[in-house]
């Protein structure tokens, strides 16, 4: 029997139960029909706008907390890759014929990631049981839920999945706080090298779970030379600032004793084999020499350094670009490259939550970066670093943490 050809976009329309697909940004990508029927919305009304523009929460409900809760589920489900259920939730929805009337809504929501080729999440499956019939009492609207065994019995289960996942969200919160303080300890505080001017930032990122991976370090080598790097630990909370911690460390004292960048990584790959959770971070390193006017530089699968020269032009540090630590089974010869830099070039470090988007090619992000260099190049280093976070993250916070170093050359 040969296999029948499955209209899969037809399926989806069928579906029955509210069914709506969004992007990592939370912009609505389609809906099933029962989903446009049962919320009272046309597709148009929904397709390519914002979540809480098209349903935003009561504005005289001050204990509301459907939007949050909802957004928050969202982008757990971005960052952490897995399914998430969410605990019944009450989110009224205004009539679109009659503005200014809300009407009550009981919704029971599960949010599931799709995945991209490369394994990202470029899409939310928003699976939503209308359960008001339930919960509301059989005088009417507002009546309370006790009106039946069934309807109290859902409510008190709601209840506590609420709780259970409040409590959650506090372990969370002091887990990121506790991680962030570890982060703080562990990074060198800035100062300046010689008379080299040089900012570092770290950016937490907005959610609870995807941080403290991303680090710097500076090093002063004999003679008229710095090594400066950023990496970032795949893993989140205070496991990757811990991991983070010891390769950190072990670079730079690799660094002391190499004779360049590549050589630094090679030691570095070695002892990752050796530190769970090591696995797959990605790093780049870089000598610079003010006596030759050179950086040398090596990179394990992390974006490459951008040079912005006086004149504006950007040039990025790409042609010594290596698997990230733990990719190769066996040990192998890092590749190292140098390029001569003139008096006044700027030299950026940055860890990936700088410039990559879910949605987007990594070459966008660059190019976003090197014109956000031209037009701050004139900048001090530290005010060109609040300018590039200022320019390149997103407005409503970053899904990962990130690392940045400018220094004036």
């Amino acid at each position: 029997m040969r296999n029948p050809q499955i209209d899969y976009g037809a399926v989806f329309h069928a579906l029955p139960g509210m069914v709506a697909l969004l992007t990592p940004d939370l912009l609505y990508a389609d809906a099933n029909e029962d989903f446009l029927r049962l919320a009272g919305r046309s597709r148009d009304q929904l397709v390519g706008r914002y979540i809480f523009d098209v349903f935003p929460e009561h504005p005289d409900e001050p204990a509301a907390a459907g939007m949050r809760e909802t957004r928050e589920s969202m982008l757990r489900v971005v960052a952490s890759g897995e399914r998430d259920t969410m605990a019944l939730l009450r989110y009224d929805i205004e009539d679109t014929d009659r503005p200014g009337r809300w009407v009550e809504h009981f919704w029971s929501p599960v949010n599931a990631p799709v995945f991209g080729s490369d394994g990202s999440v470029v899409l939310i499956v928003h699976r939503v049981e209308e359960v008001t019939e339930l919960i509301r009492a059989r005088g009417g609207p507002g009546g309370g839920v006790h009106a039946s065994v069934l309807e109290a019995e859902l409510y008190t289960r709601a209840r506590e999945l609420q709780d259970i996942n409040e409590r959650l969200r506090q372990s969370q919160a002091r887990d990121r706080e506790v991680a962030l303080a570890l982060q703080a300890a562990m990074l060198p505080a800035p100062t300046p090298v010689g008379h080299h001017p040089v900012a570092v930032r770290y950016q937490p990122a907005a959610g609870a779970l995807n941080v403290c991976g991303d680090w710097y370090d500076l090093v002063d080598l004999p003679g008229d030379r710095i090594a400066v790097a950023v990496g970032d630990v795949v893993g989140h909370g205070l496991e990757a600032a811990c991991v983070m911690g010891q390769l950190r460390s072990a670079l730079s004292a690799a660094a002391r004793v190499a004779d360049g960048p590549a050589r630094a990584l090679e030691a570095l790959g070695l002892y990752a084999r050796s530190v769970e959770g090591a696995e797959s971070t990605t790093v780049v390193k870089t000598f610079i020499d003010w006596g030759a006017h050179t950086i040398t530089y090596s990179s394990a699968g992390h974006p490459p350094p951008a040079l912005l020269d006086p004149d504006g032009t950007v040039t990025f540090l790409d042609q010594a670009t290596d698997p990230p630590l733990g990719a190769r089974p066996e040990h192998v010869p890092r590749p190292e490259d140098s390029r001569a830099f003139t008096d006044g070039a700027t030299l950026v470090l940055y860890t990936d939550g700088l410039i990559e988007r879910r949605t987007e090619d990594i070459d966008t992000g660059l190019g976003r970066l090197a014109a956000s260099l031209t037009r701050h190049g004139r900048a001090g280093p530290e005010d060109l670093a609040d300018a590039l976070l200022a320019d390149l993250l997103p407005p409503d916070g970053a899904t990962d943490d990130t690392a940045l170093v400018v220094l004036r050359l």
